[in-house]
């Protein structure tokens, strides 16, 4: 069972940090997918031209270092599309309105009050 979270305004929120533990306690594959640029391309992004901040949240969680997917400013759908990912969540409306309707991922937006309930419900259903 694979989950994805974005980094940036959720992953790096601390109640969503603390979501993710236990999901990852329970045995739930938790993935990064951030719109971030990779190692490669981070100097085309001024504002933040490195990830160490990603990495010091994703390895304090213990989330691998190769399940973390830089979209390098391409939308999110375009990996997910055609994956077995059960939820993506963002804080980006268009990012989860274009996984809603172009995957068969649930895009869920973590600037909603119900964003955690949605997430179990759909492990749960799983």
């Amino acid at each position: 069972m694979i989950v994805t979270f974005d980094f940036d305004s959720t992953l790096s929120r601390n109640d969503v940090q603390l979501f993710a533990k236990s999901l990852i306690e329970k045995g739930i594959d938790v993935w990064v997918l951030t719109s971030r640029y990779d190692e490669l391309h981070k100097h085309r992004y001024a504002l933040n031209p490195t990830n160490e901040d990603l990495y010091k949240v994703t390895d304090s969680l213990g989330i691998s270092r190769t399940k973390i997917r830089f979209q390098c400013m391409r939308p999110k759908a375009e990996y997910l599309y055609n994956t077995n990912v059960i939820w993506h969540l963002d804080d980006d409306d268009i990012e989860v309105f274009d996984i809603n309707n172009i995957t068969e991922v649930k895009g869920i937006d973590v600037t909603k009050e119900n964003w955690k309930s949605k997430c179990l419900k759909l492990i749960n259903q799983c």
